[in-house]
């Protein structure tokens, strides 16, 4: 995982962003799944976020609130406005997502609608890259999450879960290891 994602241009995340949700809604990257896809669910948010990201880089302080309130307002998406993800960032769902400021992650998050990634006592998660987060699970505390994950439904994550494993349950317990291939790329 990368954990600056500062060299990407603001053009090349949002591109990378649709182009992975393209993929994971239609198999396709062709121009009509684009289109299809800049009007689905969590397409704004996705948007919105990185240009807060963008706003805060450049120390643009009144643009990076006004993206960020405008995710409360127009997607019930609430992101910290210090979270750094890497490109590839996909909200299956934008809907009830909450992640902490300082939330790190890397390149193909993956996240369902109702997803909960936050803080315990100032202690925050890190995400590595190619990671799935089922709906309505929670992500709590100085966890690690490696690549290549995948977290089911309505876990509560609080322990650190390594790379290429599958986790479900309240606490998630690891359930099966990953053999095949990342599931994107």
């Amino acid at each position: 995982m990368n954990p600056s994602h500062e060299q990407h241009s603001l053009f090349s995340l949002l591109t990378e962003d649709v182009q992975a949700k393209s993929r994971w809604c239609y198999d396709s990257i062709h121009w009509r799944s684009i289109v299809k896809t800049l009007l689905t669910d969590g397409t704004a948010a996705m948007m919105w976020y990185r240009l807060m990201q963008w706003s805060r880089r450049r120390r643009l302080v009144p643009l990076e609130l006004l993206f960020n309130k405008l995710n409360v307002i127009c997607c019930n998406c609430i992101i910290g406005r210090g979270t750094d993800f890497g490109p590839g960032l996909v909200f299956i769902h934008s809907t009830g997502i909450v992640i902490n400021g300082q939330v790190r992650g890397g390149a193909h998050i993956y996240l369902e609608h109702q997803v909960t990634i936050g803080a315990e006592r100032r202690a925050n998660p890190v995400l590595g890259d190619r990671v799935f987060i089922g709906a309505g699970a929670k992500i709590v505390g100085a966890v690690t999450i490696g690549d290549d994950v995948k977290i089911g439904a309505n876990s509560v994550v609080l322990d650190d879960i390594p790379s290429g494993m599958t986790a479900v349950g309240v606490p998630a317990k690891v359930v099966r290891v990953r053999n095949e291939p990342s599931m994107v790329s």
